[in-house]
């Protein structure tokens, strides 16, 4: 962002390790790339106290409005997104953090409403998925017919719901989940956002038609795996064009975000920082 410009103002929603991090690269870098941080708000207030300015603490996400922001950073939880997100996009851009929130059809379509009706953008930050420009650009050449992403990790990595929480691990290698992203989502809402970003990737198969994997390794104690494949249609030979991924992260035992993750958020949000506030759903 340029220099001479007035800085865009942001606000973070979301104070846990992410969080934590936005912020400290906000208040340490912000002002030399022309951003400033506004607000952070945090569902358990106490967590800010001592590390965020108490000028920056935001009692009440409603009252956002009131700091002016022309990006709101959500990296809490879906829920705030199904909660919140239309009424944030009424006061400014919006960077999802939870993509996953997007699998649910009445969130997804509240926001582009939204998104319209106010004239700012949903920006939905790539996070561990590689490859994502081209996914898009073969995807929307009409060159993709399947995509599958599987994501393992230890089994203290996962925060599931419904029955996936009751998943017996039935082996030094289980998996849990093998289907359509969309079905994933809900059970796994904070463990499917690399897949959710994978679908709105490739939004000729979406949630409904990307396939989402979820494996509980009991080996992987400090690293979340993630392998993507696809297939292009059959050509004149009748071979696919195919790619294959493997990407590990490196993460704290038990924990949701590794760390190679923390630092592709950064980019996103300076990079959706440098692209116009189109109405409509951007990955960046």
């Amino acid at each position: 962002m340029a220099l001479d410009k007035a800085p865009w103002k942001v606000g973070v929603v979301g104070y846990g390790r992410l969080g934590q991090s936005l912020v400290s690269h906000l208040l340490a870098q912000g002002p030399e790339l022309g951003l400033e941080l506004v607000f952070v708000w945090n569902r358990d207030p106490g967590r800010m106290a001592g590390s965020v300015p108490s000028s920056l603490q935001l009692q009440d996400l409603a009252a956002l409005g009131e700091r002016h922001p022309d990006l709101v950073v959500e990296v809490a939880h879906p829920q705030i997104i199904h909660e919140s997100g239309a009424q944030i996009l009424r006061h400014a851009n919006l960077l999802v953090g939870s993509p996953s929130a997007l699998a649910n059809q009445t969130t997804e379509r509240q926001l582009l409403g939204a998104s319209h009706r106010w004239n700012h953008a949903v920006f939905v930050a790539r996070g561990a998925l590689w490859g994502t420009e081209d996914i898009s650009r073969l995807d929307a050449a009409g060159g993709l017919q399947s995509l599958r992403v599987t994501m393992a990790t230890h089994p203290d990595g996962f925060r599931l719901l419904g029955p996936l929480a009751s998943a017996h691990i039935t082996g030094p290698r289980t998996v849990l989940y093998e289907g359509p992203v969309r079905g994933l989502c809900p059970f796994a809402p904070r463990n499917s956002n690399t897949m959710a970003a994978a679908a709105l990737a490739a939004p000729s198969l979406g949630f409904d038609n990307v396939i989402g994997v979820l494996v509980a390794d009991l080996s992987l104690t400090d690293l979340h795996v993630v392998d993507v494949e696809l297939k292009g249609p059959p050509g004149p030979s009748g071979r696919s064009f195919a790619v294959q991924t493997h990407r590990e992260n490196p993460a704290e035992p038990g924990a949701v975000t590794g760390s190679a993750t923390v630092t592709a958020f950064w980019r996103s949000l300076l990079g959706c920082c440098q692209l116009p506030s189109r109405p409509g759903i951007h990955l960046c």
